[in-house]
């Protein structure tokens, strides 16, 4: 995936409804929040309707009058949407589970499922720990300042003692040795459970 970064006229198109920005937008971020969503939703019809009310809520609030007014802020704006959307769908989903009772028994709900994603979500942080053990002093800070941290990008280019320009080539090396790691240690894992 490229790395894009937003800036003002971005964001104007988008508020606008310039039909291109928003193509673009609704693909670049839909790669992002699919690859979230697989990883915590059970079915396909889920994960669109989580997907479309992040979309939803996303240009209700770039259009309304209080919109976003940092543009470099937008990736980590849909994040939280994305999160709260999630959070919504879990509770909803727990409400709307029927729990039946009688007199002769009670029927307890099944929660394998749970402790099954309870035991992958563990495995998969401790190998995004593993991996950014890994990585170099420099990939590491730079990794968690902007996406952890998601700091602004002008004070770690200040930090770096680099421009905008070359901190996002230095984003990309070092998100693209993450992912390689990641891979690797992930295929790693997954060998190890096989035999």
């Amino acid at each position: 995936m490229q790395f894009f970064t937003f800036d003002r006229s971005y964001l104007d198109r988008l508020r606008s409804g310039d039909f291109r920005t928003e193509e673009h937008f609704v693909s670049y971020f839909s790669q992002l929040i699919q690859l979230k969503l697989r990883s915590r939703l059970n079915s396909r019809e889920a994960i669109e309707d989580v997907r479309q009310e992040i979309f939803a809520r996303v240009f209700a609030v770039l259009r309304s009058s209080e919109g976003l007014r940092q543009p470099d802020r937008l990736g980590a704006f849909v994040n939280s949407v994305c999160n709260n959307v999630l959070l919504e769908h879990y509770r909803s989903s727990a409400r709307n589970t029927p729990v039946e009772t009688d007199d002769e028994s009670t029927e307890i709900p099944d929660s394998r499922q749970d402790i099954l994603g309870d035991v992958m979500t563990r495995q998969t942080v401790q190998v995004v720990r593993t991996v950014l053990d890994d990585l170099s002093e420099r990939d590491r800070r730079l990794l968690r300042e902007v996406f952890l941290e998601e700091r602004d990008k002008d004070e770690v280019c200040a930090d770096f003692g680099v421009d905008r320009n070359y901190l996002r080539v230095l984003l990309h090396r070092a998100k693209q040795t993450f992912k390689d790691r990641y891979v690797t240690n992930t295929a790693r894992q997954r060998r190890g459970a096989a035999t």
